[in-house]
């Protein structure tokens, strides 16, 4: 049956370890795509072009998901949701739920995750200002406007 739904299927262990791994990717997932979308805004300051830095960066080490499937500007990969207007294809409301499990997960464990956490917070306060049925790679519009552009 899992084979018709998804094209790989890792076994993770016992039960509650699938939801596990998923809450622990998707904390990545959200951190990276912060991640990248401070490195465009940062570029845009610097007159880096999106183009530019997606060549040197989607080719060297910041090269991640984020980055090169779902990058969070318009023009360097067709496919974006940055290319729509932000329709989802994943909501960043539903970023919030994953990485408020992954917190009660990791304050349950007594795991340590500062990047998870400030993750969480800006992804809260986009969800708050209105942007929750926004895609999560969005989130560099928050990113904007907390650098004042």
């Amino acid at each position: 049956m899992l084979a018709n739904m998804g094209k790989k299927i890792v076994h993770c262990g016992a039960g509650g370890a699938g939801q596990a791994a998923k809450i622990c990717n998707n904390m990545i997932l959200g951190i990276s795509m912060i991640a990248v979308g401070e490195a465009f805004v940062l570029a845009e300051k610097l007159g880096l072009s999106h183009q530019a830095l997606f060549d040197v960066a989607s080719t060297s080490s910041g090269q991640c998901w984020s980055l090169t499937t779902y990058c969070p500007v318009p023009g360097p990969v067709p496919t974006s949701p940055a290319n729509n207007d932000y329709k989802p294809g994943f909501a960043s409301n539903l970023m919030v739920k994953d990485l408020t499990l992954a917190q009660d997960a990791a304050n349950a464990a007594g795991a340590v995750t500062p990047l998870g956490k400030h993750a969480q917070e800006l992804y809260k306060t986009f969800d708050a200002s209105g942007h929750g049925g926004v895609d999560f790679s969005g989130i560099i519009q928050h990113v904007r406007s907390l650098a004042g552009k």
